[in-house]
C-alpha cells in the first residue's frame, strides 16, 4: 500500500510540475492572420505559430497543426485578425549612440531657410535657460532644402549668437558649420593646417575660415563636442533612441562606428543591462582597433545584448553633400570635380588584411564608384596575394553610385552591398542635378545586386534619417522621388525581395541567419505585427503601413495603442 501511495506521489508530483512548466513557459500561440515566414524565394505563410519564453517552437502549416496548437490549454492565444506577423526587421548600418545624441541636440530636420533655423536655435535656448559659453548642438539641416542650396557659415550663425558656440552637423553626418565662437574655442583661424580627405573653407583670397568643414576636418572636431549631458542622462537617451527602433519594427541594430570615446558609455549600458533590443557594434578601425583588442569576450558573442561584429573604416563622404568619391565628375559645381578619397589604396589594403588577420567583418562606407573600386581592388589583391577567399561577409555600405561591374565584383568577392535606398526618395532630385538622369536613375541599384546574387541589404544611416523600414521598402519598390520622378524603374524590386533586404538577408550580413530573419522552429521569437501585408497591398500603400506590434524574444517592447 505504501508503494503505491509513493507510486501516486510520484505521478502527482510529475503531474504539478508538467503543468507549472507549462505555465511559466508562457507559451502564446498566434493565429488567424498573415503570417510571412520569409522562407525560401517566394513568399510563404504559416497558419499559426507556437512561442515560448523566447523562441518559436512550432510553426504550424496545415489546420490540423493550427488547431492542435490553439487546443492547448496552458497557452495564450493571440488571434491577428486578418493582420500580418513577420520576423520583425533587422537594421543593417546605423548609430545608435549617435542618434542618442542627436535627441538631446537642436532638431534642424525640416528647417527650409536661414529664419527657421534661427528660430529653432532660438526657442532651444531659452526652453533650455542657457548660460553664456554653453554649447548649441544642431543636427539634421540639409542645404538642399536651403535657399540656392547654400550651406550656411560663420556670419549667418553669428546673428543667431556670438556667445554661445553654435555646431551644426548637415543631415548627411559629413559636413556642418560653426559659428565665430565655436571656432574660437577650437582655437580654428588662418594659421589652422588643411587636414587631409577633408575641407575647412576660406573665404575668397583668404585663409580665414568661413566655419564650414567637409568630411575628415569636419569629423576631427565634432568627435571632440561635449554634448553637456550626463552619462545617466545619456544612457536614458539611447534607451529611447531604442523605442524609436521598435516603434519602426526593429529588434536588432547597430552602432557603426564606435570609438574609444563613446565605447565607455556602451560599456556602462552592457555592464547595467540597460539594453533592450540587440546591439552590434563596429570598432573604428583606424583610431580605435583597441577596443577590440581589450574586449575579445564580445567580438560576435552577445553580452547583455551588445556584441562587437566586425571593424569600420570610411572611404568617402555623401552625394547629397557632393562629397563621395566619383569616377566622373559632378555635371554641378566646380568643374571636374569628383570628390575625394579618405585614404591612398595602400592604406585601404593594410585595413583589408588587418580585418582578415583578425578574422573580423569590414564595414566601408563607400557612396561612390570611385570609393567602391577602391575597396573592391583592396580585396581583390589581398585575395590574390593570399591565395584565399573572403569567408568573413565584408559590407560595401550605402551602395549608392555603384557601377554593373562592380556589382559583379562585389559577387564574386563575397562583399554584401548594403543600399540607403531611401536616398531616392530623400535627394533623388538632388542627385538627377548633381549627376545626370543616366546615373542618377541608377543610384541604389537593388536589381542589379539581386541579379548578381547578391544578398543584399537595406538601411537608414540613422539618425540621418529615421529608420522607418517600410518607407525604406517603399522606396525600393516604387523608386519615386519627392518630386515624383521615377527613378529607374528597371532597378525596382518585388515587395517580398525589398523585405528580405531587412529579414533574412539582413541577419546574414550580421552572421545571425541561423537565429534571426525568418518564422522557424527554434529561431528567436523577434516578431512584428503589422497593420496590412506589404506582399499583397498597393505598392504605393506599403509607407503607411503601422508597426501595431514588435515582440523581441517573445516580449512585447513596442505597442501602437493608438493604431489598434
Amino acid at each position: 500500500m505504501k508503494k503505491l501511495y509513493f507510486i501516486l506521489l510520484i505521478v502527482l508530483s510529475l503531474f504539478f510540475n508538467s503543468c507549472h512548466d507549462k505555465i511559466t513557459h508562457k507559451i502564446k500561440v498566434y493565429h488567424n492572420g498573415n503570417i510571412l515566414t520569409m522562407k525560401g524565394n517566394e513568399p510563404s505563410y504559416a497558419r499559426a505559430i507556437e512561442v515560448r519564453d523566447n523562441t518559436i517552437m512550432k510553426v504550424a502549416y496545415t489546420e490540423e497543426d493550427e488547431k492542435n496548437l490553439i487546443d492547448n490549454v496552458y497557452a495564450e492565444v493571440i488571434d491577428l485578425d486578418g493582420k500580418t506577423l513577420m520576423p520583425s526587421f533587422i537594421d543593417s548600418h546605423s548609430h545608435i549612440v549617435r542618434l542618442a545624441q542627436a535627441l538631446t541636440t537642436v532638431d534642424l530636420t525640416e528647417v527650409t531657410n536661414l529664419a527657421e533655423m534661427a528660430n529653432s536655435i532660438t526657442n532651444y535656448m531659452k526652453v533650455n535657460k542657457l548660460e553664456d559659453d554653453t554649447w548649441i548642438i544642431g543636427f539634421g539641416y540639409d542645404n538642399n532644402l536651403l535657399p540656392d542650396k547654400k550651406n550656411p557659415n560663420r556670419d549667418d550663425l553669428d546673428k543667431i549668437s556670438t556667445t554661445h558656440p553654435i555646431f551644426l552637423t548637415h543631415t548627411s553626418g559629413h559636413v556642418g558649420v560653426m559659428n565665430s565662437k565655436a571656432l574660437e574655442m577650437f582655437g580654428i583661424d588662418e594659421n589652422t593646417p588643411d587636414i587631409d580627405g577633408g575641407l575647412i573653407e576660406r573665404y575668397p583670397n583668404s585663409r580665414k575660415p568661413t566655419g564650414y568643414m567637409e568630411e575628415t576636418a569636419f569629423m576631427h572636431y565634432s568627435s571632440q563636442i561635449n554634448f553637456g549631458v550626463t552619462e545617466e542622462k545619456l544612457m536614458d537617451f539611447i534607451n529611447k533612441a531604442e523605442d524609436v527602433y521598435l516603434g519602426y519594427g526593429i529588434t536588432t541594430a547597430q552602432d557603426a562606428l564606435i570609438s574609444t570615446a563613446e565605447f565607455p558609455l556602451i560599456k556602462k549600458m552592457i555592464d547595467n543591462k540597460r539594453f533592450k533590443i540587440d546591439i552590434i557594434g563596429f570598432v573604428d578601425l583606424k583610431n580605435s582597433a583597441s577596443i577590440a583588442e581589450t574586449n575579445k569576450e564580445m567580438i560576435g558573442v552577445y553580452k547583455n545584448k551588445f556584441k562587437i561584429g566586425g571593424y569600420k573604416i570610411f572611404l568617402d563622404g555623401s552625394p547629397q553633400a557632393k562629397t563621395a568619391w566619383l569616377g566622373q565628375p559632378y555635371i554641378s559645381g566646380p568643374v571636374r570635380y569628383r570628390g575625394y578619397a579618405t585614404y591612398d589604396d595602400a592604406s585601404v589594403e593594410k585595413f583589408v588584411e588587418r580585418a582578415l588577420d583578425d578574422q573580423m567583418q569590414l564595414q566601408a562606407h563607400c557612396n561612390g564608384d570611385a570609393a567602391a573600386e577602391q575597396y573592391i581592388n583592396a580585396f581583390s589583391n589581398v585575395m590574390i596575394k593570399r591565395n584565399t577567399t573572403n569567408n568573413y561577409r565584408a559590407v560595401l555600405v550605402h551602395s549608392q553610385i555603384i557601377r554593373e561591374d562592380q556589382y559583379t565584383s562585389m559577387s564574386n568577392l563575397n562583399i554584401i552591398p548594403s543600399i540607403f535606398v531611401a536616398h531616392i526618395y530623400h535627394w533623388g532630385d538632388t542627385h538627377l542635378i548633381n549627376l545626370g538622369m543616366e546615373r542618377a536613375s541608377q543610384i541604389s541599384a537593388s536589381k542589379t545586386a539581386l541579379d548578381n546574387n547578391l544578398a543584399f541589404t537595406y538601411h537608414q544611416d540613422t539618425p540621418v534619417r529615421k529608420p522607418d523600414m517600410l518607407e525604406t521598402i517603399w522606396c525600393a519598390v516604387n523608386r519615386v522621388t519627392k518630386n515624383g520622378v521615377l527613378l529607374g524603374e528597371n532597378q525596382k524590386v518585388s515587395p517580398y525581395d525589398a523585405l528580405k533586404a531587412i529579414t533574412i538577408n539582413a541577419a546574414y550580413q550580421n552572421k545571425e541567419e541561423n537565429s534571426k530573419g525568418t518564422i522557424e522552429e527554434g529561431k528567436l521569437a523577434d516578431l512584428v505585427i503589422l497593420s496590412d501585408n506589404p506582399i499583397t497591398c498597393n505598392p504605393m500603400s506599403i509607407k503607411d503601413i503601422k508597426v501595431l506590434e514588435t515582440i523581441k524574444e517573445g516580449k512585447t517592447l513596442y505597442l501602437n495603442d493608438s493604431a489598434i
